[in-house]
């Protein structure tokens, strides 16, 4: 008898690999981790994180961009700025990806 976990209801598909290593790249840097947690707390602005960690303006938005293409950060725009925030179904997802893509 073989068996299988049962999916939740609606699961998604599977994450690529190349996908998750991406998202494990973009989160072995300490400064996105440190945006990262920042993030974690609630939306910024470039602005904001680059103030609150003492960094230039196109160095935050260089390291953002990287989360953002890793799909760990969504964007919103408020008026005229843009607001980072955290994809929690992503950053949730993130060790569950990873097992299930080693053992694609």
């Amino acid at each position: 008898m073989v068996q299988y976990p049962a999916g939740e209801p609606g699961s998604a598909d599977p994450v690529p690999l190349d996908l998750v290593q991406r998202r494990l790249h973009a989160l072995d840097h300490p400064v996105r981790m440190r945006l990262f947690r920042t993030l974690a707390r609630g939306p910024h602005t470039t602005r904001e994180l680059a103030d609150a960690w003492r960094l230039t303006d196109p160095e935050v938005s260089r390291h953002l961009a990287v989360l953002r293409k890793a799909g760990l950060v969504s964007t919103h725009r408020a008026n005229r700025y843009v607001q980072y925030r955290l994809d929690l179904s992503a950053t949730a997802r993130l060790g569950v990806d990873l097992i299930e893509a080693i053992l694609r």
